[in-house]
């Protein structure tokens, strides 16, 4: 067995422990292409799908039919702030690190990610992190490589595969479990959920004289399942369709329509070469990055600060060297690429 060692990630700023070699990704990726374990479909997850799309279809009809357009929108509301949640909480502030916040705005944070529930906060950014490390190999907890239908929401059908369990029991969370709002939610995850995702929404709606029918329908299971689907289609869409200007080697891609529904997580080709950047997108424009949006407001009140991004001439440089030429810069002989340019793109 080889020797115990630690693996850096220069992409995610991740500490990974193995027993194998830093070629491991690399190893990884080929026993994937040799074979395509079959994983264990957990057949009460199918049913519980098929179940709550069923449900959200008739949310849907009520909200076309009898619900009051109050619910609708509150329905939005409540949308956005469980993709705040999961946006700007988990994925850029805990997984990623890109920016920090201060203890009222890891609260808020904290109580949208309760409303969305896609598992706690520990246990996305554990994956998350792996799934940055380990991107398309059967570590991937949401490998793209196995298929469209997997990324998007198979994956939470199956059992994971054991190289995603093993792996993630590597990853380092001492900065997520050095976090009271962490540890607390993951102690009292079903209750918050039970009260955050379901309770609220399905209550607060009785203040417009809407029934508890409607707003459970339509504000409680259409916008829960919205949210499973937006968030899927970041994993899913985002690693098919589109452009690859910054790295050209890699599935994932930009696409407009997944920044839309998933508040400013479309750019996915930019943030898998740059996951430290707090926009996840090179501009950071309001038009579809709302999470960018809040983030500028929370810096503006004083609840977030340190914000990680990376500068116009990595971003241009990485672009000539691995990009697919779709950037504005693109390619060697653009007439706006300066010899510093030139110069950094020739650095590997």
């Amino acid at each position: 067995m080889a020797p115990h060692i630690e693996v850096s990630d220069y992409r995610s700023g991740v500490l990974f422990e193995t027993e194998d070699t830093p070629d491991y990704v690399e190893t990884l990726k080929k026993d994937a292409q040799r074979k395509k374990p079959h994983l264990p479909i957990v057949w009460f997850n199918v049913f519980w799908f098929c179940v709550l799309h069923a449900m959200a279809a008739y949310g849907f009809y009520l909200a076309l039919t009898t619900a009051k357009i109050q619910t609708s929108i509150f329905a939005f509301c409540v949308y956005y702030f469980s993709g705040l949640g999961v946006s700007a909480g988990v994925h850029r502030l805990w997984s990623h690190k890109s920016y920090k916040a201060k203890l009222p705005l890891r609260i808020l944070l904290t109580f949208c990610n309760s409303i969305a529930y896609h598992n706690s906060i520990w246990e996305w950014a554990r994956d998350h992190r792996v799934h940055h490390k380990f991107t398309e190999t059967d570590a991937d907890p949401v490998n793209a490589a196995r298929g469209f239908f997997f990324s998007h929401v198979g994956w939470l059908m199956m059992k994971k595969h054991p190289d995603v369990r093993r792996i993630g029991k590597t990853v380092d969370m001492s900065d997520i479990e050095a976090d009271p709002c962490v540890a607390f939610q993951k102690k009292y995850y079903v209750p918050l959920v039970i009260v955050c995702c379901w309770t609220l929404p399905t209550v607060i709606p009785a203040l417009w004289g809407e029934s508890y029918w409607n707003a459970f329908f339509v504000s409680g299971v259409l916008r829960y399942t919205l949210g499973i689907h937006g968030v899927g289609l970041v994993n899913s869409l985002a690693h098919y369709y589109g452009a690859r200007p910054y790295d050209k080697s890699i599935m994932a891609c930009e696409n407009v329509l997944v920044s839309m529904a998933a508040l400013g997580e479309g750019s996915h080709n930019y943030h898998h070469v740059f996951p430290w950047d707090y926009k996840t997108d090179e501009v950071g424009g309001y038009a579809t990055n709302w999470t960018c949006a809040f983030l500028h407001l929370m810096e503006k009140i004083g609840w977030a600060y340190d914000f990680k991004t990376v500068n116009k001439e990595m971003i241009k440089a990485r672009a000539v060297r691995t990009g697919d030429g779709t950037h504005p810069v693109w390619g060697w002989d653009d007439k706006d690429m300066t010899e510093e340019d030139r110069e950094l793109a020739k650095v590997k």
